[in-house]
């Protein structure tokens, strides 16, 4: 669900919600098009995140301060840059003053989760009222006060459902997100049909400016100049240049034919399994970074690193004796081997990465220099700046008061403009510098500069300087590396578990800001992977304490917000207003390395003891954690059985019915706040209406639980049926031009798409009327059809469709070929050519009694289609009311006997 919220919240490509309700109501009508997408039969689950495990809450951290830090940089920056448009003449609009919305409160705990929360549950009571497709659907929601992430609280449903003798093994699960994750937990539950569905990542979408609401530029950029008008009377003005947003699916059926593929291995000295094989691959896909741990030094996955680690893997496994995992639980001696083999090429991967850079760098600069060298040597301003075509309205077009005068003064600034020779130099800025020769700069003078790199990994005593200026220790200090690895090693158990089992522990994160490198990973097989049990999650209030930066506190309660600004606090520290930022050799800033302190649970927790009494009723309602609701409407079989439940007052858990709800197993519990029949449900939203004839019904659900120390089993269950296999032999191979096989866009392959070239499309633009409302080819005429002998044949929609809807023709007649698209007959001089539509070029093939010239349209001397002004009022010499078409034939009225 915070793949959903967050979009709605605060849009990039469209301008954000007035206020808070309209925001809710885009988040409804986000999952109303996500429902109609998948359209699910049995249950919807809806997950937001609760309170996270504290190794999450590092990243969370660090996410929250940058925000922060970022915002207030956004807005010194757009205010410096209005008021030196203003001073300089420029126009902008007035600054709207209204509170900027904090995404920071998109977190457990806050008033805005609190009433999101409540406006869920109205948006489920209607829409199991109401909505024909919910009739029959159990929907659970698991809101912000529920612990834990919200896709692995969906992977920790899924896991118990699976352990229960009524699950369906073939069940079909579509889980909604954009994070990357998805597909590992997709892949860790061995389920044969799992989807992914999420947005479509369209890269450089125009985003307004700040400052003036304009495209094509952003603040920085900005030079205040007038808006454009947007139609003939800006009737345009509010539209953006974005297009509704379009889903993609990622079937891991797909991806697990290519993972087999790829892992199977032949001579192994023990069977081949490809589950295991495939939870090895998930767990070497932990090396190249995740939300709880930095990535190993020398593994990019933009430089392949994936493949590195499957080839080492193939390699290696043939000595390891076995698989590196078995349920989520790590084998560390065969781990061991591969990081080992990993360690071993380290060196060449930092030489290799250091001449990947110089030669991107050089090739670059060879590519500024030849644009330098093309610009042209002159190029005229004023009334003579070249402009795109269709620009002729734009603000900088002038019109010449006196062309002559204009010339004149075009001619002294060429002649005026020093001459350019092949051995001219130029200056930085690509203008050429003064003859008599300055001294060039240095060669690089005109690249970006580059962030400072005292740790170059690509020379000799590499390892020495990252520990050094990473942790800030001696290199020999072999105890502190071991500490480091041994983290690491923790971390990846941890990560494993985590995706298999559930959360191990709620306390532990890894405590430092990078990682080691492979070849500190010696001796890492008597490491203990064990984990403190019996731990519990953070309540909500102690997150946001542990998570938000200063500027965010408004959504605390003032006592607590004053541990977060009052100099004599103790745990001041916790809240710099400042931090740095290492690039750790990359070039954004987003990409870097927040270095942020780490936050002491003893030390926050005892500070917060003192002001836990300051909380009022509320405050202590949203600071207690919760758990899913279930929901149902008056259609299905659980609503008797759960309203009987709360005839009875019953106040013990009572186990669910499997055989009433598709084998879904829990239990029941009364909610205080349930959705009963006939009770009213008052809207939270002031712009929708109250459901006054309610008969949905809510109540507690929870989980099955197990013990423990119970492992869930990592394999496909008895009775799964693989889906059909949908890779060929051929989309192995590549293709001659060395590209890889593409995946199929659209449902027939052979469909050739219509097209136009420019000059069709010069000449739509030249006889088209434009700005009437209506598509752009309306009403369009087509060239005269009493061309004698001509093989002129323009193309039409449907043109590559004609030998199909002809392919009943009995075999006698298939000399005669295709219908003409034109019919060739002679015409008066006063009539044009008209388009005949498919069923009548049938209709003319067959001597059907249609006449042609019901189709045939009133044109100009000629033939030719009448000028756009003519007089008889109409577009394009059309009546006003437009062309009037017979209907098609019905189906069946024709005869091809």
């Amino acid at each position: 669900m915070n793949g959903i919220i967050h979009p709605c919240t605060h849009p990039e490509d469209k301008p954000a919600p007035k206020n808070e309700d309209e925001m809710m109501v885009a988040i409804f009508e986000y999952i109303d098009r996500l429902f109609n997408i998948v359209r699910p039969r049995r249950l919807l689950y809806m997950a937001i995140d609760g309170v996270a495990p504290r190794a999450k809450m590092n990243q969370q951290r660090s996410r929250r301060f940058r925000a922060s830090k970022e915002g207030m940089e956004a807005a010194v920056e757009k205010q410096r840059v209005r008021e030196e448009i203003l001073a300089k003449g420029g126009f902008l609009p007035p600054e709207e003053i209204k509170e900027r919305f904090d995404s920071n409160c998109i977190t457990p705990g806050t008033e805005f989760m609190d009433n999101l929360a409540k406006c869920l549950r109205y948006y489920i009571a209607d829409r199991l009222n109401n909505d024909p497709g919910w009739k029959n659907l159990t929907v659970i929601l698991s809101d912000a006060s529920a612990p834990g992430e919200g896709e692995h609280k969906i992977m920790d449903y899924i896991r118990r459902q699976r352990a229960q003798p009524n699950h369906d093994p073939n069940t079909h699960h579509c889980l909604c997100g954009a994070d990357a994750d998805l597909i590992m937990l997709g892949l860790a539950t061995h389920e044969p049909n799992f989807t992914i569905i999420r947005e479509e990542f369209k890269p450089n979408k125009p985003k307004p400016c700040a400052l003036c609401n304009q495209f094509g530029h952003e603040v920085k950029d900005c030079e205040g100049l007038p808006r454009e008008k947007k139609g003939k009377h800006d009737e345009l003005a509010d539209s953006l240049p974005c297009a509704e947003g379009e889903f993609i699916f990622l079937r891991l059926n797909v991806l697990r034919e290519y993972l087999e593929r790829e892992l199977t291995m032949a001579s192994l000295p023990f069977p081949f399994d490809v589950e295991r094989s495939i939870d090895d691959w998930v767990f070497m896909c932990f090396f190249v970074g995740n939300d709880f741990l930095p990535h190993l030094p020398s593994l990019e996955i933009r430089e392949g690193a994936i493949d590195r680690l499957v080839n080492i893997y193939k390699n290696v496994v043939h000595k390891t004796g076995g698989y590196l995992t078995e349920s989520g639980y790590v084998n560390l001696q065969r781990v061991q081997m591969i990081m080992l083999a990993v360690g071993e090429v380290e060196d060449s991967i930092f030489k290799k990465r250091k001449d990947d850079e110089d030669s991107f760098r050089r090739r670059q600069k060879e590519k500024r220099k030849r644009m330098k060298r093309d610009q042209p040597a002159f190029t005229p301003s004023g009334i003579l700046t070249p402009h795109a075509l269709g620009s002729r309205n734009s603000p900088g077009c002038q019109v010449a008061s006196n062309p002559r005068q204009a010339a004149y003064e075009m001619r002294m600034q060429r002649n005026s403009s020093p001459s350019i020779s092949p051995n001219t130099s130029f200056a930085s800025d690509g203008s050429p510098s003064p003859l008599g020769g300055i001294k060039r700069k240095a060669e690089d003078s005109d690249s970006e500069p580059e962030p400072e790199d005292n740790v170059r990994l690509w020379e000799a005593g590499w390892k020495q300087r990252y520990y050094k200026n990473k942790f800030d220790v001696d290199a020999a200090d072999e105890k502190f590396r071991r500490k480091v690895v041994q983290s690491y090693v923790e971390g990846l158990c941890w990560v494993l578990r985590y995706y298999y089992q559930g959360c191990a522990s709620w306390k532990w994160y890894y405590p430092f800001h990078y990682a080691p490198f492979a070849s500190d990973f010696e001796g890492i097989a008597d490491m203990s992977s064990e984990f403190e049990k019996g731990t519990k999650p953070f309540k909500p209030l102690e997150q946001l304490m542990g998570v938000f930066p200063a500027a965010s506190g408004n959504f605390l309660p003032p006592t607590w917000r004053k541990l977060m600004s009052d100099p004599d606090s103790s745990i001041i520290d916790f809240y710099p207003e400042d931090f740095a930022i290492d690039l750790n050799g990359k070039k954004y800033a987003w990409q870097g390395v927040a270095l942020l302190p780490f936050v002491d649970e003893r030390r926050l927790r005892a500070a917060l003891e003192e002001v836990y009494p300051d909380l009022t009723p509320e405050e202590n309602r949203r600071n207690s954690l919760g758990g899913d609701v279930l929901f149902v409407g008056k259609l299905h079989p659980l609503r008797d059985f759960i309203l009987e439940l709360y005839q009875t007052g019953s106040t013990e858990p009572v186990d669910v019915p499997p055989e009433l709800c598709h084998g879904i197993q829990g239990t029941f519990s009364l909610d205080e706040e349930a959705i009963l029949p006939d009770q009213t449900v008052c809207s939270p939203v002031p712009m929708l209406r109250d459901l006054t004839q309610n008969t949905a019904v809510s109540i507690n659900f929870k989980d099955p639980q197990f013990a423990e120390d119970y492992v869930f089993k990592a394999a496909m269950l008895p009775g799964a049926r693989k889906p059909a296999t949908v890779l060929k032999p051929g989309d192995w191979e590549k293709s001659s031009n060395g590209r890889q096989w593409k995946p199929q866009l659209g449902f027939n392959r052979d469909r050739r798409p219509v097209h136009l070239d420019q000059a069709a499309f010069r000449t739509l633009g030249h006889v088209t009327p434009r700005g009437s409302g209506t598509s752009v080819y309306t009403n369009t005429a087509l060239p005269p059809a009493n061309y004698q002998g001509n093989n002129y044949r323009p193309l039409l929609r449907g043109q590559a469709q004609i030998p199909k809807l002809m392919s009943n023709m009995r075999p006698q007649d298939s000399w005669r070929g295709p219908p003409p698209l034109f019919q060739q007959h002679r015409f008066e001089r006063s009539v044009g050519a008209e388009p005949l539509l498919p069923w009548n070029r049938m209709i003319q093939n067959q001597n059907a009694a249609f006449q042609p010239n019901q189709y045939q349209m009133l044109g100009g001397p000629g033939g030719y289609p009448p000028r756009r002004d003519d007089h008889r009022g109409g577009r394009q010499g059309y009546p006003r009311e437009g062309r009037k078409y017979p209907l098609p034939p019905p189906s069946g009225r024709y005869s091809w006997n």
